[in-house]
């Protein structure tokens, strides 16, 4: 099965991983992920709100909140009341019973929500990171984000990004920056010097993986002026100097900084037939930004469409603004208001509510086949994957796999299923952790991909589209519960 690419009403495969991976390439940590989405979101129309606000929602608009700048969730208010316990939101179409979406039972309009992240394993650049060696280099003191293949870090030109945190005249405020130039490589040691590299070398994160950013001494030029060209000026403190250029402040008004390493490859199209896209942070940005096109897309239903994009998945979501803490069950809490509602209809809406875990999952790998469960084999452009755990570390069960194949089944994409192999420990990842704070039905699903927490990873050219599509279909939709295990889809 395959997306019609002259179909006008379905996502292009081409149009959307060019769109991709220029997002990808624009987003290198989680902060300009972010800043990205509110910027396609402010363009689509969505009103931007702060936490510290007071939130006038009005009937058929579109909002979305940021939180640590790294964390953010969009929603759409639909058109009409939803109950006769809910008061109107404002607007031309509040107050209009919607006959549509009236059912009898009279229960709240629930939430879609699609959960993702926007977070990739990295190296994390320590405070005072400069480190003077023999006189003569000028290393970064590094530590790990995430858990990510330390090897693709080698031999290849990284760069900068992150935010720093400045003194202003008012106070103090966040200055995202990103140095947009190839400055710096992490060294292999040369096989003549280490005859086990081949062999299952095992890497010393503080001694092996520390960036090269410069010759000490070779100040704003290259070779300096002293006898055989020798350096003479001393590079120590440039590196802060840098930040502080591309911040527009002085040194001294730094006050803390959040910097990551990023690889500075460009992601591209490959392949005999171009069915493969490779780029650095596919885990999990294709998926985020998959939702947010299906977000965009999705024609106005009875439910209340949310994209929500968490910070900190990779390092277990414990955080205020990760999957573990109270941001979607604040924004779920403030929209219910906003409508009129009362905690007993919030209860309500919750229990007739749905969630979409989406994060990318493990493909058949071609040199390693054996490492993929017997009978749950997920290819790359093999359609959405649906990830199951007995011990729920993905919350998928029959009830929510049935209601996510019924939704690609609308949506006219394939679906396959992943489980792990018995003798082998997998990962985990948003879904479990979100409904310890919001308790939905919830299926975890992904995209196959290959080299999973490398700094360039490879996954299915058409399986972006077919995410967006179903995800388009997924917000387009209400998702009712009649009772438990019993459910329409309209």
């Amino acid at each position: 099965m395959s997306i019609k690419k002259k179909d006008p009403d379905r996502f292009d495969p081409e149009v959307i991983n060019r769109e991709l991976l220029q997002f990808l390439d624009e987003s290198p940590v989680s902060f300009y992920a972010v800043k990205n989405m509110a910027a396609e979101l402010e363009k689509a129309g969505a009103g931007r709100l702060t936490e510290t606000g007071r939130w006038q929602l009005e009937a058929g608009k579109m909002y979305y909140v940021t939180r640590n700048d790294s964390s953010l969730i969009a929603f759409r208010v639909p058109a009409g009341s939803f109950s006769d316990s809910a008061a109107p939101v404002s607007g031309n179409a509040a107050g209009a019973k919607d006959a549509a979406c009236a059912d009898g039972k009279d229960t709240p309009a629930g939430f879609q929500i699609v959960a993702s992240h926007c977070d990739s394993p990295a190296f994390k650049i320590k405070s005072n990171a400069e480190i003077t060696v023999e006189k003569r280099y000028i290393t970064l003191n590094v530590e790990k984000y995430g858990g990510m293949l330390c090897e693709p870090w080698f031999d290849r030109p990284l760069s900068v990004a992150g935010r720093v945190m400045i003194r202003t005249k008012e106070g103090i405020e966040t200055r995202l920056v990103c140095i947009d130039r190839d400055l710096m490589i992490i060294p292999h040691l040369a096989i003549h010097m280490n005859r086990e590299a081949n062999d299952g070398y095992k890497i010393n994160v503080q001694k092996d993986m520390l960036p090269l950013l410069a010759e000490n001494g070779s100040g704003e030029k290259a070779g300096g002026t002293g006898s055989c060209g020798a350096p003479e000026k001393d590079a120590a403190g440039r590196f802060l100097q840098l930040i502080a250029a591309e911040a527009g402040v002085q040194p001294e008004d730094i006050l803390d900084t959040d910097l990551f390493l990023y690889n500075r490859a460009k992601g591209t199209v490959l392949g005999l037939n171009g069915e493969f896209i490779a780029s650095g942070r596919l885990d999990d940005l294709q998926c985020a930004y998959a939702s947010l096109r299906g977000f965009l897309a999705a024609e106005a239903s009875c439910g209340i469409a949310v994209h929500c994009v968490y910070d900190n998945e990779e390092v277990g979501s414990g955080t205020k603004q990760g999957a573990a803490s109270t941001f979607l069950s604040d924004v779920l809490h403030r929209i219910n208001g906003a409508l009129g509602g009362d905690e007993e209809d919030y209860i309500r809406r919750i229990r007739t509510s749905f969630l979409v875990s989406a994060d990318n999952a493990h493909g058949v790998h071609p040199n390693y086949t054996e490492k993929t469960d017997p009978t749950n084999r997920p290819f790359l452009n093999g359609g959405i994957v649906i990830k199951y755990s007995a011990n729920q570390k993905y919350t998928t069960d029959a009830v929510s796999g049935a209601l996510f194949r019924e939704v690609c089944r609308r949506a006219g994409v394939p679906c396959q299923t992943f489980h792990n192999r018995s003798d082998m420990l997998g990962g985990s990842t948003l879904g479990n952790i979100s409904t310890s704070q919001v308790a939905v039905n919830s299926v975890d699903i992904g995209l196959a991909q290959l080299a999973m927490h490398s700094s360039y990873e490879t996954a299915g050219a058409y399986d972006t589209a077919y995410l967006a599509e179903a995800l388009k279909t997924f917000y387009s939709l209400s998702v009712e519960a009649r009772g438990d295990g019993s459910f329409r889809l309209r």
